[in-house]
């Protein structure tokens, strides 16, 4: 919503989330102590710290450094929300995990990192895609939430989740050079709906994985995260409630923008089906004869190059991407062009194409959107480029 001189602003200051524990150890004295001796913070906060419960969504980009930093904050209990493996090209940017750490679940390797920077926090993990059905449950065993998510429809349902559990809680996002960090409550000032009422059209705006990310800013993103935690733990500063911190890195600057709760918003009071409120309900699955596999267009390819076959292949995925990997005779119309109707001219009717993307759920999207616009002579190659790497050309590079 924008800003406007008379709709009522978040609170400048809120109360300390958290009551604090009884004492620290001696221990937690000198491993805290640079804590200890700011005024603001002192042993009050710290005890609020111990007595926290902050939950973690994502043990990725911003996930990482968010949690080491909690762990290193004090934060008494930390719980992550991950059901992924660590995959060699998370390295980039995911601190938490290591080359040893390939393979393995996420939240098993976020847990031994924080044991091994801070074995006083108690680690909770919670091996689940969070969904409707488990979100309200998990978040009540928390005071704070932080969501490191990278999809709208996860960012919609931990807005609505925290709603309806009265909880705050603490967003970032990041695509390639820019990131963004706002605090939302319901209860005392805007939400992620009040910023953004409607979601983008599915496909118009590329994943982390599809568009990229510039690894650095994960960590000055991260790190705002925490403080964001820690000031509404402790209740000193001023919260970004009501406020949205943008980044970008390339220019070296920060600014900000207002964000006021709509007055004429419904208030959240149940949980919905977020895949079909963002435009992404599963669609419907090509039949057989709209479906390639790796080894059948191989032999297409060959059959063009002998020219005894015409046909498009057209790659659906990002300029990025079609540069780390492509198939060779491939031709590159991002996704986001072909639903936004913009590349129709691109695309003949008068002979047969194929489309293709990473792993076949970007390519099947956008042969459903043609068909549904009349093109009968279309494909799509099943399981992507990387089926394509896996079963013809194995000595290609994987992302």
């Amino acid at each position: 919503m924008a800003s406007s001189p008379t709709a009522p602003a978040a609170p400048a200051h809120l109360k300390p989330l958290v009551e604090p524990a009884a004492d620290l150890t001696r221990d937690e004295v000198e491993r805290y102590s640079r804590h200890l001796i700011i005024p603001e913070i002192g042993s009050l906060g710290q005890r609020r710290l111990k007595n926290a419960k902050v939950l973690v969504i994502g043990a990725g980009g911003l996930g990482s450094p968010a949690l080491l930093y909690l762990a290193a904050a004090g934060v008494g209990t930390l719980g992550i929300i991950d059901d992924d493996a660590v995959d060699l090209s998370n390295l980039q940017r995911q601190v938490i995990h290591g080359v040893a750490d390939v393979g393995r679940s996420k939240i098993e390797s976020a847990r031994d990192s924080i044991t091994a920077l801070n074995p006083l926090v108690d680690v909770q993990l919670h091996n689940v895609r969070l969904d409707a059905t488990n979100a309200v449950e998990i978040f009540s065993g928390y005071d704070l939430i932080l969501d490191g998510a990278d999809n709208f429809a996860t960012r919609y349902l931990v807005n609505d989740a925290a709603a309806l559990t009265g909880k705050p809680y603490v967003w970032g996002s990041i695509f390639r050079f820019d990131g963004q960090v706002s605090v939302f409550w319901e209860q005392y000032g805007p939400t992620y709906r009040d910023l953004y009422p409607e979601a983008p059209p599915a496909g118009s705006v590329p994943s982390c994985g599809e568009g990229g990310v510039f690894g650095m800013l994960c960590a000055a993103v991260g790190s705002l995260m925490v403080t964001e935690a820690v000031k509404l733990i402790t209740g000193v500063g001023r919260s970004l409630l009501g406020r949205v911190a943008l980044f970008d890195a390339l220019g070296g600057s920060w600014r900000e923008i207002r964000v006021l709760r709509d007055p004429a918003a419904e208030r959240v009071t149940a949980l919905a089906d977020y895949e079909a409120f963002c435009g992404i309900a599963p669609a419907k699955q090509p039949d057989a004869g709209h479906s390639v596999t790796a080894a059948q267009l191989a032999t297409m390819l060959a059959a063009r190059q002998a020219g005894l076959r015409n046909f498009d292949l057209v790659d659906v995925r990002e300029s990025g991407e079609h540069e780390i990997v492509s198939i060779n005779g491939a031709r590159l119309i991002p996704q986001g062009r072909i639903l936004a109707g913009e590349a129709w001219a691109e695309l003949p009717r008068d002979r047969d194409i194929v489309f293709h993307c990473k792993a076949g759920t970007r390519s099947a999207a956008v042969l459903a959107a043609v068909q549904d616009a009349g093109y009968e002579r279309v494909s799509h190659l099943e399981g992507g480029i990387l089926a394509w790497i896996r079963d013809v050309e194995l000595g290609k590079p994987v992302y």
